[in-house]
């Protein structure tokens, strides 16, 4: 039997200084009240800096000038497996104004491990942390 083909994801890893964005999701989401970078699924297709600048502007009212891709990774959850990929947002304009999640919050960077993340997201967390990426 053939692998399913993952969900394709992205999200926007969006620094300020020594903080990064991270959003939690509502209580009655799927993984309700853990972390995670702001994104979501890409339309057939879509290009995906193209879906991550749409997905910004829905969720944080944003008009963001997507970088390079610097993570991509596919994971397993127990309803779903995706693909995700992850890109720097170097610019945005307008304010950051929170449209669809339970919270928001700049978090330094060296305390992300300390969010409950998504688990798909925990590699990439510790090497955002570490300074390794971004």
């Amino acid at each position: 039997m053939a692998e399913q083909k993952p969900i394709l994801v992205v999200a926007g890893i969006i620094p300020k200084g020594t903080r990064i964005l991270i959003c939690q999701r509502h209580r009655s989401d799927p993984y309700g009240l853990q972390w995670e970078f702001p994104g979501g699924k890409v339309k057939d297709g879509e290009a995906l800096p193209a879906a991550l600048q749409r997905e910004l502007e829905e969720e944080l009212a944003i008009e963001a000038q997507v970088g390079g891709e610097i993570f991509r990774l596919r994971h397993h959850y127990p309803d779903r497996y995706v693909e995700v990929a992850f890109f720097v947002v170097p610019h945005y304009a307008h304010e950051i104004r929170n449209c669809v999640f339970a919270a928001i919050e700049w978090a330094p960077r060296a305390r992300l491990p300390q969010y409950n993340f998504l688990e798909a997201d925990r590699d990439l967390v510790h090497r955002l942390a570490k300074g390794e990426l971004v």
